[in-house]
């Protein structure tokens, strides 16, 4: 979901670390209690990134090892993509061939924690070089299953409304004001479509994946209603809340045809950025590609329900690996936890068109820099105040987003009401979502 863009430079410290220290328990195999941190030790690192967020980790993976000499960094591209890592990464726990280190979605957090093949990170991240309580909180509970935790933040983003000022001026409609609701939002939208032109008021993703389910999940929170149950074990997303938030995205759909339907979601951006649509709920990873164009767009929290403007997090994650060898798994973390320390990640994030991971960065340099590039930037961080639940981080919750994305899709495009559709989903769900 996010991209990644081009490197700029920083100065880079090396974050201290004890020389030995006590081994976490990895979830399968038994490790020795104590770590010797002089031992030579080569780990792999996965990921799905751009040529220039590539070069950017290899250069830092380069740096890393000037001050941690005996560790080696072999940063890799696991798949061409993100999207193409997990597949990848799965057939790796077959063959007995996979990484260290990997980037991964949040969404796929439950999936990763319980195959048997992740570090248990859960007493490392209490050391105070760690920094962990300085991560969001969304964030941290992403990369916590069970209440252990697997793995380190890597990216943080949040849904907001990045709109068309072009087309909110040609249309005499006043800017979106922070504390609007979801009626002002429909009613904008109608205001902004012309078919005659093929301009819309907004978009949605119906491809069915989890694009498509994950922008239903803040309208779900801001109604009341809740993705599981208190146990985690069944569906609680086809509750009267969710029925009346997808009845409201069917309405902009169906009734008001406001809303351009992505069959694919990888169209929507490009046609905002052509000025075909005014609206677009989306997340930091755009703004790239909004100053490229030199768009003139402006951004705005999510509207809110009787002042509610709960979003959701986009957190994206390092999963940590076990290969049975303490000291591997020990210079895993170091590099992990070094990688997002505030003056690396001035040159992963911050430099690269993304978030900072942490709220101390906010009074830096490359945070100041980073608005100046990034209009709107600003918004997006402060919205991280409003990412107040994580996505539940169940293993059988991939499963349960291809149902919802099935049912939200079908709805949109006029197939089905949406409690029938939710109900479906919730009762194909419920065997993934038991085990």
């Amino acid at each position: 979901m996010i991209r990644r863009l081009g490197a700029a430079t920083a100065v880079v410290a090396a974050l201290a670390l004890a020389a030995c220290s006590s081994a976490p328990s990895p979830a399968g195999s038994s490790m020795p209690s104590v770590v010797d941190s002089s031992a030579p030790v080569t780990i792999t690192v996965w990921h799905g990134q751009t040529e220039d967020a590539a070069k950017a980790m290899e250069t830092l993976a380069a740096e890393f090892t000037t001050t941690h000499p005996n560790i080696t960094v072999k940063v890799e591209p696991g798949a061409p993509t993100t999207d193409e890592l997990k597949q990848k990464i799965a057939a790796g726990f077959v063959a007995d061939n996979y990484p260290d280190m990997a980037y991964a979605y949040g969404s796929w957090a439950g999936v990763l924690a319980q195959s048997g093949k992740v570090l248990d990170l859960t007493e490392w991240v209490k050391e105070p070089a760690v920094g962990w309580d300085g991560l969001p909180a969304a964030s941290r509970a992403t990369a916590t299953v069970n209440g252990k935790v697997f793995a380190i933040p890597a990216i943080v983003g949040n849904l907001a409304v990045i709109y068309n000022k072009d087309l909110f001026d040609a249309a005499g409609i006043a800017y979106p004001n922070p504390d609007w609701s979801w009626n002002d939002f429909r009613a904008t939208a109608l205001k902004l479509t012309n078919s005659d032109k093929k301009i819309f008021g907004t978009a949605y993703s119906v491809s069915g994946n989890e694009d498509t389910t994950w922008h239903l999940w803040p309208l779900l929170w801001q109604n009341g209603g809740e993705i599981l149950s208190a146990d985690q074990k069944s569906a609680a997303f086809n509750s009267d809340a969710g029925v009346k938030s997808l009845e409201f995205l069917r309405a902009m759909a169906i009734d008001d045809r406001s809303m351009y339907l992505d069959q694919t979601g990888e169209k929507y951006g490009a046609l905002f950025l052509d000025g075909r649509i005014g609206m677009q709920i989306s997340g930091p990873w755009n703004l790239y590609d909004l100053q490229q164009r030199k768009a003139h767009y402006g951004v705005v929290q999510l509207p809110g329900t009787n002042g509610d403007h709960q979003t959701i997090s986009g957190t994206d994650i390092w999963a940590l690996f076990d290969h049975g060898d303490a000291n591997r798994a020990r210079a895993t973390f170091d590099f992990a936890t070094w990688l997002t320390q505030p003056e690396q990640d001035a040159r992963w994030n911050i430099a690269l068109g993304n978030l900072p991971l942490r709220e101390s960065e906010k009074g830096t340099a490359a945070f100041a820099q980073f608005i100046k590039d990034y209009p709107g930037g600003d918004v997006f961080v402060d919205n991280l105040a409003n990412a107040k639940q994580p996505r539940p981080t169940v293993a059988g919750y991939d499963e349960m987003s291809q149902q919802v994305g099935t049912a939200i899709s079908e709805v949109l495009q006029g197939k089905g009401t949406a409690k029938e559709a939710l109900d479906r989903a919730a009762a194909a769900s419920a065997d993934a979502l038991a085990s």
